[in-house]
């Protein structure tokens, strides 16, 4: 809804990993493809990593062709490490960068805030240095601003990423060894405090894969640890989030929670 016809046209959506795909569409559009814009994680399909592969060829092929390679951050941004997804990227793929990011959600604080950047020659094209304008009503807000600096001032702590993330492989750990132990297929994948689940026996490497998933059975497990006091996200397309808040205890009590719920699944 309010996406005009023109945008969709002028848009092409390929598969999530699909190496293949995007050789063609460069093959066949190159000279047209201005930006590709991904989720390094696809957030919105649970919990999918783009794989090394297809994040390299995608650099290649942008900076083959002029055209921009977008991060879509506003998900992983500062929530799967303190360099977000790219950070990742860069520690697996040598030189590897973005030309642009965007980001949101933890960059606020809580508060409602976004945010893009990107490298010199694109942003110098942005007013009042370029010829672009840019500007919106809520744009610098000073009470989501201060948030947004205090939760950046707030993870770079040292050791504030490396709590996170043991946490977030605690609970993950936690559940995969409990549905193994009643035998129910699971796979679980996780990022910093970023993780996600499937019920299906391997993890999943784009959309129509992860549609799979069973519907029936996320339901009951959805519901049973509702029951049990323990809520996540109502659809099994949407990833979790563990953050500092949480405790060991909280982990050990959905671990526990799940446990109960397996032997329902089994």
């Amino acid at each position: 809804a309010g996406v005009p016809p023109e945008v969709v046209q002028h848009t092409l959506v390929l598969e999530y990993n699909n190496v293949e795909q995007i050789e063609a569409a460069f093959a066949q559009h190159g000279a047209d493809i201005a930006c590709v814009i991904i989720e390094p994680i696809a957030g919105n399909m649970n919990f999918v990593r783009a794989s090394v592969p297809f994040v390299t060829r995608i650099r290649e092929l942008c900076t083959q062709h002029g055209a921009l390679f977008v991060f879509d951050e506003v998900m992983t941004g500062f929530r799967v490490g303190l360099g977000s997804a790219q950070g990742h990227y860069a520690s697996l793929i040598p030189g590897f960068e973005p030309d642009m990011t965007v980001m949101g959600k933890v960059i606020g604080g809580g508060m409602p805030l976004a945010a893009f950047g990107g490298k010199r020659a694109v942003m110098e094209h942005l007013a009042p240095l370029g010829g672009v304008y840019q500007a919106g009503t809520l744009s610098g807000n000073p009470v989501a601003t201060a948030c947004g600096l205090a939760t950046l001032r707030e993870i770079q702590k040292p050791g504030f990423f490396d709590a996170l993330s043991a946490r977030t492989r605690s609970l993950v750990d936690g559940l995969k060894g409990a549905a193994d132990a009643e035998g129910v297929p699971f796979s679980v994948d996780c990022q910093g405090g970023m993780f996600g689940f499937f019920l299906m026996p391997e993890l999943p490497q784009n959309y129509a894969t992860v549609m799979k998933t069973e519907g029936t059975k996320f339901n009951t497990l959805f519901h049973g640890l509702l029951e049990r006091g323990v809520y996540i996200a109502p659809a099994l397309y949407e990833a979790g989030f563990v953050s500092a808040a949480h405790t060991d205890a909280d982990i050990a009590a959905t671990v526990a929670a799940a446990r109960e719920v397996f032997k329902q699944l089994a």
